[in-house]
């Protein structure tokens, strides 16, 4: 069984496409786990109206890791609350991993709603990125991580003082004890909404410069306003691009 495991903060907006997207797929092998970080709208509400396990959230990190202490799947999907997931498209994925014997991935992504060719451009980058990088021996992602459930208990999960990153780091730590792959099956539907909220070159920047950092460093030890990760502050609803 899979186990898809979603952080939530006040995402009554978002949380519905996702689990829209997740319902219409051709796979049901699956159990869906929603931590959630104190929640004031209807966020956990809408959960279990889809049959959601509800758990207790903070931030990313910590969510994913308290979800994945209730999960029973095999298998643990790690999904943002702000994607939507193609049709038909975590078959695919699954039969990728199987056919290609992959332990952990993260998969390319694409922009919800409207497609501008700023949007396009910069989705396009980051997936030249993550496929550079991972030529590099240094796997990258984020929004999407795949894993085997053992794999994440070897690392114990996601490093809850990393506040920034905190993604990248688990897929560096997870693939000393399996093989990584970036998924090209199919691409996860990406919200642009952290660029559209803090500015298209902004966001831009502080990912590249924060996996540069990471590249050559390590973790980010730091604490600065340029790389504060603000969770659950979002208010803008994208439709589904198909």
């Amino acid at each position: 069984m899979l186990s898809i495991i979603i952080p939530t903060l006040n995402e009554e907006k978002y949380l519905p496409l996702l689990l829209e997207s997740i319902k219409r797929q051709n796979y049901k092998d699956y159990e869906i786990i929603v931590a959630d970080n104190n929640s004031t709208d209807k966020t956990v509400k809408i959960a279990k109206q889809y049959g959601c396990k509800i758990t207790k959230g903070g931030l990313p990190g910590p969510g994913r890791n308290e979800g994945a202490k209730i999960a029973k799947g095999e298998l643990f999907l790690f999904l943002d609350a702000d994607v939507a997931l193609p049709s038909g498209s975590l078959k695919k994925w699954l039969e990728e991993c199987q056919r290609k014997r992959i332990d952990i991935a993260t998969c390319l992504i694409k922009p919800q709603g409207k497609r501008s060719v700023r949007g396009s451009l910069i989705y396009s980058f980051y997936n030249s990125c993550i496929l550079m990088l991972k030529e590099l021996d240094y796997p990258a992602g984020m929004s999407f991580m795949l894993i085997k459930k053992e794999i994440h208990k070897k690392i114990k999960g996601f490093d809850e003082s990393i506040k920034f990153g905190e993604d990248t780091d688990y897929l560096n730590r997870s693939s000393e004890f399996g093989k990584f792959s970036i998924l090209k099956s199919r691409k996860i539907l990406v919200s642009p909404r952290r660029f559209k909220n803090d500015g298209w070159l902004r966001t831009s920047l502080k990912y590249v410069w924060a996996n540069m950092y990471m590249f050559s460093k390590g973790p980010i030890p730091i604490k600065s306003k340029f790389l504060e990760y603000k969770f659950g502050h979002y208010k803008n609803n994208e439709k589904i691009f198909k």
